[in-house]
């Protein structure tokens, strides 16, 4: 689609339908792309050779990218874009990488089944010891337990309730199967993996999206030292003229939910430290921001902004897709007026993939300012529609002061990210040559999966409720988003040390780091993350030297 011709036809620029009805993303939190559901993208005779042979593996990056990308619905008229992608598609090759990620992600599940059934037995050689009395009467309490939400383990509890829905939808898929299908144990486990794979609707919302600390069972008490630092924050805060160095001391470590939004907004240069000043400057900013409404959104409907407009459009519902929260309607439209005034008001960088993902924890942070209760299924229109302003111009400006110290990763060629991925590279062929050499003998290009750590700040890798405990430290570290970053990434890709030594191809190690295991994480692995990072600028950020060979 090089030519001006196919640009055009690409885009349909005065037709009523465009590309952009949202597929799932091949990347960490979204499942990995299945011919079983997208079948209108082959062609009727584009079948599969009839003699079992192996298949050919990619060896390239461009060829990798090709087989894996996206698949967007297009419209009816599209006969052309739908041909070249049929074309393209090896049917047998995105086969073998969508069955290797499961393959992996169902092992990481029966380890964990495993360490829940081991953790099981033990308790109930406790209980076997108080006698068949005492058993009865720890039934009845499990059962109550159960009835009122508080499970053992949400992790064994979400993968139970996955697994029996697997389970029904591996029956079904049976039943539909054609006649000579293969009903052997391998072929049933197969099929087993690949419908967990699928997209389904889960009674509770996925580990990877939910805000609350995976460490911790429901929603514990807060401890003595919990209670400590939040006394810390409140003295500080309180005071006429807030200390924003000792502010950022004390965020580094984390900061309390019910402090957040005042700190990031402190910490982001959007509030001033004196206190009788807030007032007066938030009424000022959240008029100015909605003067910018006012005065240029109609503007999207022009046709020197019609693709800035229409790029939004399609990135929005791709925003975190499996947190219901960012499914409302009222949210998207927030959401498109944040990223569309933005985009106007720096035409240096204008709107950029990645730039809609940077919206979402200044949201959520602000959303808690006004609610108590969890956020992944809060109905935003139950809030006064002074609040959800409120909200929309914080998250607005607050983004804004993010974004000022990193546009040059979003202007033509994004220059800060090429930057950015080269300094990892030399930085990480410094602390662990091992990894750097072994990425380079399978001729894995930093840039191929570093990219979209530095355009999304690592929001593609980590759970939501990660990125909000990493962006604490980001937020109390100077130039936490353009320079400590880096060291985080850094941290990041030496952590999978282990498994990245243990994939001996190109395509292996590349489907490792697009889908990191991280859906468990919470706020212990942040940590440790970030007290890496800090060594590791310690060591190399005042040694230019060390970057050298």
């Amino acid at each position: 689609m090089s030519s001006d011709g196919n640009k055009k036809q690409f885009w349909k620029r005065n037709a009523a339908k465009v590309p952009g009805s949202i597929q799932h993303v091949y990347g960490a939190q979204h499942p990995p792309f299945d011919p079983l559901l997208h079948s209108n993208l082959m062609k009727a005779g584009n079948k599969p050779p009839a003699t079992p042979g192996k298949p050919k593996k990619a060896t390239t990056f461009q060829e990798f990218e090709s087989i894996t990308s996206d698949a967007w619905d297009v419209g009816d008229d599209d006969d052309e874009l739908l041909a070249m992608a049929a074309q393209n598609l090896n049917i047998e090759v995105v086969m073998e990488t969508a069955n290797k990620v499961i393959e992996n992600h169902s092992k990481q599940q029966e380890r964990q089944r495993q360490d829940d059934t081991a953790d099981l037995g033990h308790k109930e050689e406790d209980t076997q010891e108080d006698g068949a009395e005492e058993e009865d009467e720890d039934e009845e309490d499990d059962d109550t337990r159960v009835e009122e939400g508080d499970a053992i383990s949400p992790d064994a509890s979400f993968a139970s309730q996955s697994s029996t829905y697997a389970d029904s939808r591996l029956v079904k898929s049976h039943s539909e199967a054609p006649i000579g299908s293969p009903r052997d144990e391998e072929g049933e486990r197969a099929a087993l993996h690949r419908q967990r794979s699928l997209p389904h609707r889960p009674p509770v919302i996925p580990l990877v999206a939910r805000m609350a600390d995976q460490n911790t069972s429901g929603t514990p008490a807060m401890t003595e030292r919990e209670a400590s630092r939040l006394d810390k924050f409140k003295q500080l805060l309180g005071g006429p003229n807030t200390d924003l160095e000792e502010l950022r001391k004390l965020s580094w470590s984390g900061i309390p939910r019910q402090v957040r939004p005042i700190t990031w907004k402190l910490l982001s240069g959007y509030l001033p430290a004196n206190a009788e000043r807030r007032e007066s400057v938030l009424q000022r900013k959240r008029q100015e921001y909605f003067g910018f409404i006012q005065q240029y959104y109609d503007s999207h409907n022009e046709e020197h902004h019609q693709d800035t407009y229409r790029q939004i459009h399609i990135d929005i519902p791709r925003t975190n897709p499996l947190i219901p929260l960012f499914q409302q309607a009222s949210v998207q439209e927030i959401f498109e007026r944040i990223l569309f005034i933005w985009a106007i008001r720096h035409p240096a960088s204008g709107y950029v993939q990645g730039i809609n993902d940077l919206v979402t924890p200044f949201f959520i942070v602000f959303v808690f300012e006004y609610i108590e209760e969890e956020v992944e299924n809060f109905d935003v229109s139950s809030l006064e529609e002074e609040a959800l302003r409120n909200i929309e111009a914080d998250s607005f400006w607050c983004m804004s002061k993010l974004l000022d110290g990193i546009q040059d990763n979003y202007t033509f060629a994004q220059p800060g990210i090429q930057r950015k991925v080269k300094a990892l590279e030399e930085l990480v062929s410094r602390i662990d040559e091992t990894v750097h050499r072994h990425m380079q003998h399978y001729e894995v290009e930093y840039l191929q999966f570093a990219f979209r750590w530095m355009n999304n700040l690592l929001m593609r890798e980590l759970p939501l409720r990660c990125t909000i405990r990493l962006w604490d430290t980001y937020q109390a570290e100077p130039e936490g988003f353009s320079h400590f970053h880096l060291y985080v990434c850094a941290a990041f890709l030496v952590r999978w040390r282990k498994e990245i030594l243990e994939e001996r191809d190109f395509q292996g190690l590349m489907i490792l780091l697009q889908n990191l295991p991280t859906m468990h994480w919470g706020n212990e692995e942040v940590s440790v993350l970030l007290a890496e990072a800090y060594r590791l600028k310690f060591a190399f950020a005042d040694a230019p030297n060390h970057y050298k060979r």
